[in-house]
Parts: C-alpha cells; sequence; structure tokens
C-alpha cells in the first residue's frame, strides 16, 4: 500500500460485537471482529480510547487512516455523537464521523435517504428530516419498549401467557414453551423468572426462538403476538414520516427479523397498510458497508 493511498475505516460498534473494515484505492487492508466489551458511549475520551486502540490493533503495522466512520450502539443523540467525534479526530489526527449504529443501514444498502430499521435484540428506527436533523424512535430497552425486538418478544409473550392463565385456559404451546425455556414449574412462576434476569434484554431475549416455535405449532397466542410485534415495528415507521422524516425507503436490519419470516412478513404487511408504497430492504451486507460508506465521504 502506497503512503499516498488514502485508506478508509468503517467501524459498527454492536450491543455484543464490533466489525471494522478498511479498504485503501477498493482494497480490503482489514477485516477484524471483536466483542464490544469495554465500549463506553457516554464517556467520549473513554470511547474514544477505545475506538482510537481498535484502529491501531486492526490496521496493518504503520497505517494511518485517512478517514474513520463509526456506527455506535448506544450513541442516542448528536451531542453525544459529536463529544466523541472530537476526541476520536484529536486521537487519530484524521477526520472522522461518529453516528447511531442504526444509522449504518441506508448507506450500507446504497441509499442517500431512508429509513434505518433495527430488529435484533431490541428495536429501534431513525432517519433524517429534510433540514438533516436525526430523529431517531424506539430502542427503550426491554422493560419499557424494544417492541418487535426477541426481547420485546419474548416479554409480550409471557403477559399473553398469563392472561390466558387467568382466562382458565389449559397451557399451550406458547405456555409450555416459555415455563420450559425459564426452567420453571408452571405459568405463574414466569414473573419470578423474568424478574431474575441480570442483564434483561440478553436473558429474555434468547428465549425468542420459543416464540416462533409456538406459533409454527399452532399457538394463536404467539401468532398474535408476533402480528403484534410486526405492527409495532411498522409504527416506528409511521410515527417518522409524522416527524417529517423521509420514509419512501425502509432499511431493515437484525438478527430477529432477518431470521424469522414471520416477524419480517408481519411487519411489512402492516407497513403496507399504514404506509402504502414505502419500499421495505432487507439488509444483505454487513452493515459496517455502511460505515466504509460514510469514512469515503469525509475524504
Amino acid at each position: 500500500m502506497r503512503d499516498s493511498t488514502p485508506l478508509v475505516a468503517g467501524i459498527d460498534v454492536g450491543g455484543t460485537k464490533t466489525h471494522l473494515r478498511a479498504l485503501a484505492d477498493g482494497d480490503r487492508v482489514a477485516d477484524h471482529v471483536r466483542p464490544s466489551s469495554g465500549w463506553r458511549p457516554h464517556d467520549p475520551a473513554a470511547a474514544a480510547d477505545w475506538l482510537a486502540a481498535l484502529v491501531r490493533d486492526a490496521l496493518p503495522t504503520g497505517a494511518r487512516p485517512s478517514a474513520v466512520a463509526v456506527g455506535g450502539h448506544a450513541c442516542e443523540t448528536p451531542r453525544q455523537c459529536a463529544g466523541i467525534r472530537a476526541a476520536l479526530q484529536d486521537r487519530l489526527g484524521a477526520p472522522a464521523l461518529i453516528v447511531g449504529d442504526a444509522e449504518l443501514l441506508v448507506p450500507a444498502a446504497g441509499l442517500a435517504k431512508g429509513v434505518g430499521l433495527v430488529a435484533g435484540t431490541g428495536s429501534v428506527a431513525v432517519g433524517r428530516r429534510p433540514d438533516g436533523r436525526l430523529v431517531q424512535v424506539g430502542g427503550w430497552g426491554a422493560v419499557l419498549g424494544d417492541e418487535g425486538g426477541a426481547a420485546g418478544l419474548v416479554r409480550e409473550a409471557a403477559r399473553a401467557a398469563w392472561a390466558a392463565h387467568d382466562r382458565g385456559e389449559e397451557p399451550d404451546a406458547l405456555a409450555a414453551g416459555l415455563v420450559a425455556a425459564f426452567q420453571v414449574a408452571e405459568v405463574p412462576a414466569l414473573g419470578a423468572a423474568l424478574e431474575a434476569a441480570t442483564n434483561v434484554s440478553a436473558e429474555w431475549g434468547r428465549h425468542a426462538p420459543v416464540v416462533f416455535a409456538a406459533a409454527e405449532a399452532g399457538s394463536s397466542l404467539a401468532r398474535t403476538v408476533i402480528a403484534d410485534g410486526g405492527r409495532s415495528l411498522a409504527a416506528l415507521v409511521v410515527r417518522l414520516a409524522e416527524r417529517d422524516v423521509v420514509v419512501d425507503d425502509v432499511v431493515v436490519a437484525g438478527g430477529t427479523i432477518l431470521s424469522q419470516a414471520a416477524l419480517y412478513a408481519a411487519f411489512t404487511s402492516a407497513l403496507a397498510e399504514a404506509l402504502p408504497g414505502v419500499r421495505p430492504h432487507p439488509l444483505r451486507v454487513p452493515p459496517v458497508e455502511g460505515a466504509v460508506a460514510l469514512a469515503r465521504s469525509l475524504l
């Protein structure tokens, strides 16, 4: 690699893993994945130190980036992102850009504008108004929100099972699956099991496959939970549209929605009903591609 060749680095800092990809003159010079442990986005100095160390470790010896763009999990406000950006530029001596990780989806799909919607463990949607102002909706965590994400689906499945129990109904495939997954004796014990979680999103979310398996086994409760989850995800896009965000294209990512056809179908059906003509796009490339595209735009 020639010293004069610009090297751009894109970084996708997710909730569990981080992906750095670097290119020089179109050639990939680094593709590095590591855990996101130690990522502290609410401390700009600590976040910048963490990112700078990642860049040093991932790039070839002696290589220096000409531009770096980062999509950071839990980077929730422009002020927060600006603080990390300033600190990172100081450490790297190169232009940098910091955005929330959901903002990587639209450029990763090769689009100039649109909505990024994530339904993985949690759920969130982001977009920009015509004046460029960022708007984010959802992403409130498994206890209060994240409808349509894995943890939110499990929470709502437990509520559905409890309601059926209160109606005197015999446990169906959903109730039986939850009881087995949380290793309790009966439906009323699910409450204590959910409350005992120390990492609510992760511990609830890992049981989401139970909901989809129950739906396939014929549980009407599970099917309703999935349909409601799809409508909740579509409602995030509607909320953005109501706030003057351009929503013609919606790029969809996240392990839950892209691996579960029933949830994706429920979302697209609800979206078509609420906002006819809006085009959903399942993301088929790693979100880090969006970070690389943003880094190129800094040159």
